[in-house]
């Protein structure tokens, strides 16, 4: 999938942080990342305007998150290094490349004044930053500002350790959701929100449809190995495998580079900006498979590497 030629940018809003990775017998090394920041990593890398809303300190992780995401394109949203401390993710890697994450985090990002001429045609947030007080009530008020100009991009990332009982995190969810034309999250994300089986087809579907619902356009849930399912508010439904091929090295990142991808092909397809949102809410089922599978393309790069480290426009098309 080409990109067509620049035609606006992309705000990021949510954490950027230093991810601890601790693999088995090796010592701990320490990556820039944070769900967010990986997002506009990505969508940079592939060519798009990124900017990014976050909370980082300037102390010498801080600056390593900064250089690492300015050497891709990303810009960061003035006032976003005013936090004491940077913020870290330890992410123990299993046998199998799996990561499970414990967080030390502050969160309070800035409001974003830009001009009305430079106002964003697409607007993602996700993860810690929609829930964790009291930045999340910024990243609220940013979506009801921009929804007039925007595309709204969500993706609910459960966190257990931080986002406190299920019923109470998926209050936010919901009304995020309520604002959102995308709305992409994992089976997992499903499972704790909701309290249902993951791995109960039927139970996330209507999780699924009841997002639709509340107002999403499209609505996107990945399950590892079987694959992603797609629904779109005009009535498409989409399966679409997982590649058998790929060996993963770590799934870091993975769900990130996901979600750029499904935004990147929204783009390509000329789906991006509140203009576009009624024929986004009618993407038919070839355009709505070009851009999931784009997306999985996409992943499948990053998982067969290690950390968040998603691929850029000229590595996906070689």
């Amino acid at each position: 999938m080409t990109a067509p030629g620049p035609n606006g940018t992309a705000l990021v809003i949510g954490e950027a942080l230093v991810d601890v990775i601790l693999n088995p017998g090796e010592p701990p090394r320490d990556i820039p990342g944070g769900s967010p920041a990986n997002v506009a990593l990505g969508l940079a890398r592939l060519g798009r305007d990124a900017e990014l809303d976050c909370w980082i300190g300037r102390d010498e992780r801080g600056v390593a998150v900064r250089e690492h995401l300015e050497a891709s394109g990303v810009r960061l949203i003035p006032g976003s290094d005013g936090a004491e401390r940077t913020s870290t993710a330890q992410a123990t890697i299993d046998e199998e490349g799996g990561a499970s994450y414990v967080f030390d985090l502050d969160w309070n990002p800035p409001f974003p004044t830009l001009p009305e001429a430079e106002a964003p045609v697409l607007v993602h947030t996700g993860s810690i930053a929609a829930i964790l007080t009291p930045g999340s009530e910024t990243v609220h008020r940013i979506l009801e500002a921009y929804r007039a100009t925007s595309t709204i991009c969500y993706d609910p990332n459960a966190r257990p350790q931080l986002m406190g009982e299920p019923e109470d995190a998926r209050t936010t969810v919901e009304a995020l959701i309520s604002l959102s034309d995308l709305v992409k999250c994992s089976n997992e994300d499903i499972g704790w929100f909701y309290g249902v089986d993951d791995s109960d087809d039927d139970a996330v579907e209507k999780v699924l449809q009841s997002w639709l619902a509340m107002g999403a356009a499209i609505v996107v849930v990945t399950r590892g190995k079987r694959g992603a399912l797609a629904l779109t508010a005009s009535g498409v439904r989409l399966e679409v495998p997982a590649n058998p091929d790929v060996v993963v090295e770590d799934t870091v990142g993975a769900g990130d580079s996901f979600m750029g991808g499904l935004e990147d092909g929204l783009w390509s397809e000329d789906l991006v900006g509140a203009d576009r949102r009624e024929a986004l809410r009618a993407i038919d089922a070839e355009a709505l498979e070009r851009v999931v599978r784009h997306a999985a393309a996409i992943a499948d790069i990053t998982v067969s590497r290690a950390g968040a480290n998603p691929p850029t426009r000229a590595e996906l098309e070689d």
